[in-house]
């Protein structure tokens, strides 16, 4: 198996345990804790753009990392 491959792998099993870290801590008590059909869609719909939003301060900061690591001198 190559490095490569290693690093997708690893990098699958991450998403995967956050994905279902998500839906267990944060997905199920807000669809629970609503009756309307209407109220669930909208927490439902507000937990995607949280997710949205720490998926993208994610990406910048591995790209931050990814830039910077070269002058930090490890």
């Amino acid at each position: 198996m190559s490095n490569q491959t290693i690093t997708y792998v690893v990098a699958a099993g991450c998403a995967a345990i956050a994905l279902i870290a998500f839906t267990t801590l944060v997905l199920v008590p807000v669809l629970s804790s609503y009756r309307s059909a209407v109220a669930r869609v909208g927490a439902f719909l507000l937990s995607l753009y949280v997710l949205a939003a720490f998926v993208g301060v994610g990406v910048v900061a591995g790209a931050l990392i990814i830039v910077k690591w070269p002058q930090w001198g490890f």
